[in-house]
């Protein structure tokens, strides 16, 4: 029986390939164990929502620093145009002082007494002497205008410069704005690019019936309200029946004001302002403003959202208000913050067709109050202008302007 021969240890390129096999497959092993899980469609929509309502945060801000830009380059083109006015004064008093400066030295070369002395008509050098005393009374008024002219004019290009700088630090805003503003959208879109068209067609269904749920939760919150309305009424008017009865003086019964749970405003800025006078003004008439305000935003149905666009082909939200007031002979401030400022508050209870109406806390989203608990408003990129229930979103307040 032959000797059984040892196997030869394996080569060193053996080895190393054997060690890069297993490295490699416990990698791989480590790799699949730590994927990141697939985004449901759940994730996508939450952060696709959450990063479009931060564009449109910051459209409002962009609107803002437009409207400033706007002004103070007005307020710049007055400024160099009155510099430019003061400058053309300055050169015409230089040129006035040049002359009488001239004459003054012409007949001021020789001492006054010597030229009476030696001058052979007394009498004309007495009128010349006369003229002389014009021409220095002359000088000095001209010194002096010429003094205040200078000041007036430094004052005005220093007010120039410093309006010329607001300018240039809004512009920079401006920029700012602007690139935050892209840079949300472009990942918002990155995110819908992302998904198949089966998957883009759950998100808006979805979405479609998270608003209608809100609509039907708007609406039997009213119909609450509505019940302890006619509750509180017949209270009322059992009890001034009872009293009449009894022979006393019937009660004055007023409209009764209810506070609903579930219509109650959240805590915003508004929480702050006090509640509208007893005195709000009455429905507007049909015909009148309202039916202006509201026919233009009905007309407007179907036009895409486009930020910082205030029409004709395209809105956002605050310029689609303003567009439709503007319709009505009434100007509003550029951004939904500002035209929360504007005008009268009113009640949810009694929204009327043509107010406006707002939401979120910071207030950055309005639209135009179209009656029974809706709203045509300009809800964001890549959408278009729409009639929407007004507890979709979290409403507010509104403004009767």
């Amino acid at each position: 029986m032959g000797k059984r021969r040892k196997p030869s240890p394996p080569s060193r390129a053996r080895l190393a390939v054997l060690t890069t096999a297993v490295a490699g497959g416990a990698v791989l092993a480590s790799g699949t164990a730590h994927a990141e899980p697939a985004p449901t469609l759940a994730s996508v929509k939450e952060q696709v929502d959450r990063l479009n309502e931060e564009a449109e945060q910051a459209i409002e801000r962009f609107n803002g620093f437009q409207e400033k830009q706007q002004k103070l380059q007005g307020e710049a083109n007055r400024i160099q145009e009155k510099v430019a006015r003061g400058q053309d004064a300055m050169n015409e008093l230089r040129t006035q002082l040049g002359v009488v400066g001239a004459e003054q030295y012409r007949n001021n070369g020789i001492d006054p007494g010597i030229q009476l002395m030696l001058d052979s008509d007394p009498a004309s050098y007495l009128g010349r002497a006369s003229v002389q005393d014009q021409v220095a009374g002359s000088w000095t008024n001209l010194l002096k205008r010429a003094q205040d002219e200078q000041r007036k004019l430094d004052q005005e290009r220093a007010e120039a410069a410093a309006t010329l700088a607001d300018l240039d630090a809004v512009g920079a805003s401006l920029n700012a704005q602007k690139n935050e503003i892209q840079g949300k959208l472009a990942q918002s879109e990155a995110l819908l690019n992302k998904l198949s068209a089966e998957e883009r067609a759950k998100i808006n269904a979805q979405e479609a019936a998270d608003r209608a749920k809100a609509a039907a939760q708007q609406a039997a919150a009213a119909e609450r309200a509505k019940a302890a309305d006619k509750e509180a009424a017949d209270k009322a008017k059992a009890a001034a029946k009872e009293a009449a009865g009894k022979g006393a003086a019937a009660p004055q019964t007023a409209s009764p004001q209810t506070s609903n749970p579930q219509t109650a405003t959240p805590q915003s800025p508004a929480a702050n302002t006090p509640p509208p006078a007893a005195n709000t003004p009455a429905p507007p008439a049909a015909g009148g403003r309202a039916a202006a305000i509201v026919q233009f935003a009905y007309a407007q149905l179907g036009k895409p959202y486009g930020w910082s666009k205030t029409g004709p082909s395209s809105f956002d939200c605050s310029g689609l208000t303003g567009a439709a007031y503007r319709a009505a002979d009434v100007s509003l401030p550029r951004t939904s913050q500002e035209q929360w400022k504007v005008g009268t508050r009113i009640g949810r209870g009694d929204l009327q067709p043509g107010d406006l109406v707002f939401f979120y806390p910071d207030l950055h989203h309005v639209g135009v109050y179209i009656g029974d608990g809706k709203m045509i408003h300009a809800p964001r990129t890549g959408k278009n202008i729409e009639v929407l229930s007004i507890g979709v979103m979290p409403y507010m307040g509104a403004v009767r302007p």
